[in-house]
């Protein structure tokens, strides 16, 4: 069945395009596995085959959705599995991360953290789910920003896409997104502390729900984190 989008703002721009979609597959109007057609998308915001294309062809270069020849537009799925393995290589290297990137926190870039979870605050209150993901994504990018690692920075590069494709199922899964946000500002509390280990543990219990999803159905999950 493919979602109806005549209920969001229709746009004539590609960019203005790509965001809709982009939304749409956030908030889970489309959800993984589902198939943008590119008729009904087209009929359904009011736009013409070329702003679409090129909305698609910018959600498949982020990773959100794949292109199957003779097919269609699909957007990716992500396994419980998939998470669960990320999340255990992050409890080992985000921490390195985190103790690399302390001194720019807790010093110059101390302000972009702070941001960070301001940023996620905003999106909670305003049940904005797509601006909650990308505040939650931009919460942990900046340890692997800020630790001057360039292997740490590409593991992060090559994990979120599918965190972020995720994070649309869980965030959805709260029943009030307050809570993802109050769990990052403690988390944030206790790097700001420098105190390494005590932000090991934290991170640890931040990953706890995530780990245990490799075991359970992704859709069906208990709310994690990630």
């Amino acid at each position: 069945m493919n979602p109806k989008l005549g209920g969001l703002e229709r746009t004539t721009t590609p960019e203005g395009v790509y965001r809709v979609l982009r939304a749409a597959i956030l908030d889970g109007t489309v959800p993984p596995g589902g198939q943008l057609r590119e008729r009904d998308i087209a009929e359904d915001l009011g736009v013409s085959r070329s702003p679409l294309r090129e909305a698609l062809s910018r959600l498949e270069e982020e990773g959100l959705i794949v292109k199957i020849p003779f097919r269609g537009a699909f957007v990716v799925e992500v396994s419980a599995q998939d998470v669960a393995e990320i999340a255990s290589i992050r409890l080992l290297v985000e921490p390195y991360a985190g103790e690399l990137a302390l001194e720019a926190l807790r010093g110059p870039e101390r302000s972009r953290l702070t941001q960070t979870i301001s940023d996620f605050h905003r999106a909670t209150e305003q049940n904005d789910i797509p601006a909650s993901i990308d505040a939650h994504l931009q919460f942990h990018r900046l340890f692997y920003d800020l630790s001057g690692h360039g292997v740490l920075r590409g593991l992060w590069a090559g994990w979120e896409t599918k965190l972020r494709l995720y994070l649309s199922v869980d965030h959805r899964s709260y029943s009030d997104l307050h809570d993802i946000a109050d769990e990052h500002e403690r988390l944030a509390a206790v790097a700001l502390e420098g105190d390494v280990e005590a932000f090991r543990r934290e991170l640890a219990r931040h990953f706890q729900s995530a780990l245990r999803a490799g075991t359970e159905d992704l859709g069906n999950a208990p709310a994690g984190n990630a």
